[in-house]
């Protein structure tokens, strides 16, 4: 029997994830005997690979597009990962499969290393009331933010959030982000627009106060048209490959028992595989 411990990234499609390069790296710097691959696996498979894990040969996985709240309901999530209504990693433990969503501490931890007293803030905005949003919000309702606003071109999106997560989540429409700009002290952008191929995000940051924080979930491009607005206003920003980055450490450490780190060197590599592929 084989001593390599090995985890995959599952989605469908799988071949635009960056886990394997982030997970691998680690895997080396380590030393450690191990592998991380890719399995691409339609919805009408996930169930039967999911539910064999082991048989497959995998102590652990991440989950991707479309498959992350099929795998919620098919283990033994967490707190977060029932919060936020899907999971995006998975774990063999005690003969169950069990699971949580990173996306919530990578969200969190990448704003603490690139903006360290971002937390100090008592309101923010975010734009977009998906799946990412329901971490992010989770995230800052976890952190001791009083009051999120979350503006949706859907309300009945946005208002879903506050049935959820209470009433320090204030929906608001669309039309309404310049209004509530003014006293945000956190503007977070969840949605796909600005991602290469969608329509830029093109709002004015001027409305923003002079120490707010500007972070953006999308990643390719690496510097997005929001970023680049808060870049000309001076204002601190967390980009999405931070994020990317930091909500990788927590898998990796329930499936190979080493705690890694987020390093300028990983970085490095990861944006050059971006810029390659672009």
């Amino acid at each position: 029997m084989s001593d390599i411990r090995r985890a995959c990234v599952i989605g469908w499609p799988a071949g635009h994830s960056r886990s394997p390069l982030i997970h691998n790296y680690w895997i080396r710097q380590h030393g450690l005997s191990g592998e991380y691959r890719q399995e691409a696996v339609p919805p009408e498979r996930f169930a039967e690979f999911v539910r064999h894990l082991a048989q497959h040969g995998y102590v652990g996985a991440n989950v991707t597009i479309p498959h992350k709240e099929a795998a919620l309901a098919l283990s033994q999530p967490d707190a977060r990962a029932s919060a936020v209504g899907a999971a995006n990693t998975l774990w063999l433990a005690d003969g169950a499969l069990k699971s949580t969503n990173t996306d919530v501490e990578g969200f969190l931890a990448n704003l603490d290393h690139s903006a360290p007293d971002w937390s100090r803030t008592g309101e923010a905005l975010v734009l977009g009331a998906g799946g990412s949003a329901r971490a992010v919000v989770f995230g800052l309702i976890e952190r001791g933010i009083a009051r999120v606003y979350v503006a949706n071109r859907t309300i009945e999106r946005a208002q879903a959030l506050r049935e959820r997560f209470g009433d320090k989540v204030h929906p608001v429409p669309w039309d309404a982000i310049p209004a509530r700009m003014a006293g945000a002290g956190l503007l977070v952008n969840t949605t796909s627009l600005g991602m290469k191929g969608q329509p830029p995000l093109e709002i004015d940051l001027a409305p923003l106060p002079a120490d707010a924080v500007v972070a953006d979930l999308v990643y390719v491009p690496l510097r997005t048209t929001l970023l680049r607005a808060a870049d000309a206003r001076s204002l601190a920003t967390a980009d999405g490959l931070g994020m990317l980055l930091h909500q990788a450490v927590r898998g990796f450490s329930l499936w190979f028992g080493v705690t890694p780190a987020v390093t300028a060197e990983l970085r490095a590599l990861v944006e050059a595989d971006l810029l390659a592929r672009s």
